[in-house]
């Protein structure tokens, strides 16, 4: 591959929540109706030209991860309910997550689209962290960094969050 092609494109709506070290996007290559497997490639040859370590799927089904691994980036799976009660499936991911970026892995988190479901599932691991005071700063955070408003499903998962012991001082 030459030329300005060779460096892929970065997914949609990509953005940086912890600079260098994590951030969020619609599933490479579009979600489920637009998804295009040349845009999919582009998007990973970007990831990894980037230095990308990890790609974290929440998809409810394993789409892309053979696609992530033929192209040298580690990937892992949550696929989180699709309702009711999450916060045991929110601690599992969010001390994964925060082994991988403290151990100074570059994370990328996706699910189909950049959503309600993965602002929250973000705004929750602000707060777990303690990088955040708060869920209302929380949502006030996510939603600036992504530029539109969160909506009672990212609230929700961000209250499951609040409830979660943070992870231990270390």
């Amino acid at each position: 591959m030459r030329g300005k092609w060779a460096a892929g494109i970065s997914p949609r709506n990509f953005t940086w929540v912890l600079k260098e070290h994590l951030a969020i996007s619609e599933r490479p290559g579009g979600f489920a109706p637009n998804h295009r497997r040349v845009r999919r490639q582009e998007e990973i040859i970007w990831l990894r030209v980037q230095g990308f370590d990890r790609v974290v799927s929440l998809l409810p089904s394993p789409h892309n991860l053979a696609a992530y691994d033929e192209g040298g980036i580690a990937c892992s799976h949550f696929p989180l309910p699709a309702a009711g009660d999450l916060r045991e499936a929110l601690l599992e991911l969010y001390t994964e997550l925060g082994r991988w970026v403290e151990g100074g892995e570059k994370v990328l988190v996706h699910q189909e689209e950049l959503g309600d479901r993965v602002m929250g599932i973000i705004g929750g691991f602000l707060l777990w962290t303690g990088r955040l005071a708060g869920a209302p700063q929380a949502i006030a955070v996510v939603e600036r960094l992504v530029g539109h408003q969160m909506g009672p499903v990212g609230r929700d998962i961000v209250a499951q969050a609040a409830d979660l012991a943070a992870p231990a001082a270390g």
